[in-house]
């Protein structure tokens, strides 16, 4: 069974939206980061939180 790396909650505690600036909303199940302000999702590879704006999903 694939395990997905954690983000480690001291990483967590500093990430901000690249966008907006805003607070994130961590996903572990999802492996995602969403910013309920400006409606967008950030996937976590490994652990590790792909910040791009252009590459970040709509959400609703």
């Amino acid at each position: 069974m694939f395990m997905a790396k954690e983000i480690p909650k001291e990483l967590l505690e500093i990430l901000a939206c690249p966008k907006c600036k805003g607070n994130l909303q961590y996903k572990k199940v999802e492996q995602k980061l969403e910013c309920k302000n400006c409606k967008l999702a950030f996937r976590v590879e490994e652990g590790i939180p792909v910040m791009l704006i252009k590459e970040a999903k709509k959400i609703k």
